[in-house]
């Protein structure tokens, strides 16, 4: 079972003050309250990724329910608060299944805005390590190897993010095909040296005297790792169809 520690869970949000189907528009304006520096390229582009799904008027225009305001100030709350990455956050709503109501989240003390963006302190999703095996389908010594490769690790109170759930579970599908786990390091490594790459284009916005700028640091990280993951994915691709292009 994955452990969420309790608290405000939807404070904040606009969502009820609309009954009817809202426009962008209408959406940006509900969101603003809590989350000033949102726009509408940041709502389009979390409905790219599966974040949010309008409903579209015959014309091609995008109609919000409640609903979806109410999901939106979630996922950017979890990402605010928690900095989680966008493919976590829809991993964890999903396993909540349409329409449960969403987990609640640990409070976070109002940050002040002149100083340093840190990562909150408090993680939103947890889980131990045997609920990790069960959940996996592993076995100890697996996950022991798993770790001393570098593949994922505990965080210092012995309990596991949902990304770390994540990786194990691809780690496990590749061993049943005979993939090692020393076989792995090379791409855990390349997404260690991505991750620095992103780090190191957003760290003077992290740093930037404007705070509007300062909070977009966040977006931006978020927009260059996806970009990266879907080159890496378009690499493979790629590799596969030559591949099989040359053995024609």
């Amino acid at each position: 079972m994955l452990h969420t520690p309790s608290g405000g869970a939807r404070a904040g949000t606009a969502a009820g003050q609309k009954s009817g189907p809202m426009s962008i528009g209408a959406v940006l304006e509900a969101l603003r309250a809590e989350f000033p520096e949102i726009t509408v390229s940041k709502i389009r582009f979390l409905e790219a990724e599966g974040l949010v799904e309008p409903a579209r008027s015959p014309s091609g225009y995008r109609k919000f329910r409640a609903e979806d305001v109410e999901r939106l100030s979630y996922v950017l709350r979890m990402q605010r608060d928690h900095y989680l990455p966008l493919k976590v956050i829809r991993e964890h709503l999903e396993a909540f299944g349409e329409g449960a109501p969403y987990p609640a989240l640990p409070m976070v003390p109002p940050r002040d805005p002149e100083e340093p963006n840190v990562a909150a302190s408090v993680p939103a999703v947890r889980t131990g390590r045997k609920e990790l095996l069960g959940l996996v389908g592993a076995q100890e010594q697996e996950l022991a190897e798993w770790e001393e490769y570098g593949l994922l690790g505990p965080a210092e109170d012995g309990t596991y993010r949902l990304t770390d759930v994540t990786v194990a579970q691809l780690v496990a599908e590749l061993g049943r095909y005979g993939v090692a786990a020393r076989h792995l390091r090379a791409v855990k490594a390349a997404a260690d040296r991505q991750l620095d790459l992103v780090e190191q284009l957003v760290a003077p916005l992290r740093h930037h005297p404007d705070q509007r700028t300062r909070t977009h640091a966040e977006t931006t990280a978020d927009e260059l790792t996806n970009l990266s993951v879907r080159l890496y994915g378009a690499f493979v691709e790629s590799a596969v169809r030559a591949a099989r292009t040359r053995g024609d």
